[in-house]
């Protein structure tokens, strides 16, 4: 799938969580198809990746291991992109786990786990940005939801506890920095097939009963939410911020 040139986006500075597979695998390769100095994250080695996209893109990110639960390392690792591809102007935060959970399972330290990795990272990742960005002039954020909370999904009430948070904290950010040039907005995802999805939850009759929900009856890629991530981060939508936009094929509707 190829993507149209966004030559603002040229050797901006990039970061992005779980940068190293699955959507956060094809954001970087996007990213890095811009021409953009990307920067990434992810708790695995992804020494193989880095080496695999300088190939396919002649552009080599910088790979920094961090878990994004421990939130003074997420600063550190944001502090050292910075250092070395200048301030950041454009953060995706897309790390999540959707680790499936009954609610009567659910203690304390599950909770603290998932809303640390769900919605407590995404928060300190911005937070760590904003003041770069201001001195900028501006700046761009992008969180990564699900429309699982839109679809009041059950099976994992953490996750789309912590979604329907992302999108009140991308809202109330848009708001606040929105006078100094920084624009935040969310992209929730549809059922996108990683191989995460494929190996753990995508069974035939699961994915057509979801395919019969979606408007556009094609299965939905890592590939599908480059676009949309790309367009968000270029002055392409200078005019767009606070807002979440599903790119689902057409599950949910917004407005």
């Amino acid at each position: 799938m190829s993507h149209p040139i966004f030559p603002d986006l040229k050797s901006a500075s990039v970061f992005i969580t779980g940068g190293g597979s699955g959507i956060g695998a094809a954001l970087t390769e996007g990213f890095l198809r811009q021409g953009a100095k990307v920067a990434f994250v992810g708790q695995s080695d992804a020494s193989a990746f880095v080496d695999q996209m300088e190939t396919a893109t002649d552009n080599r990110p910088l790979f920094i291991q961090c878990d994004i639960t421990d939130t003074s390392a997420l600063q550190a690792a944001i502090d050292k992109a910075a250092a070395a591809h200048g301030p950041i102007t454009a953060l995706t935060n897309n790390a999540a786990n959707d680790k499936r959970h009954a609610t009567e399972e659910v203690d304390e330290a599950f909770w603290e786990w998932s809303m640390t990795i769900n919605l407590k990272a995404y928060f300190f990742a911005c937070q760590a940005v904003l003041p770069a960005m201001k001195s900028a002039g501006g700046g761009t954020i992008i969180n990564m939801s699900s429309i699982s909370y839109m679809m009041g999904n059950a099976g994992y009430p953490l996750y789309t506890t912590a979604n329907a948070g992302i999108t009140g904290m991308t809202r109330s950010l848009a708001r606040e920095f929105g006078p100094d040039g920084v624009r935040v907005n969310a992209i929730a995802p549809g059922w996108v097939m990683t191989q995460k999805q494929k190996d753990m939850w995508v069974t035939p009759e699961a994915l057509a009963g979801h395919l019969d929900r979606q408007c556009v009856k094609t299965e939905l890629e890592p590939e599908d939410m480059v676009g949309p991530v790309l367009f968000l981060a270029s002055n392409m939508s200078r005019a767009i911020t606070g807002q979440l936009i599903a790119a689902d094929g057409g599950v949910v509707v917004t407005g």
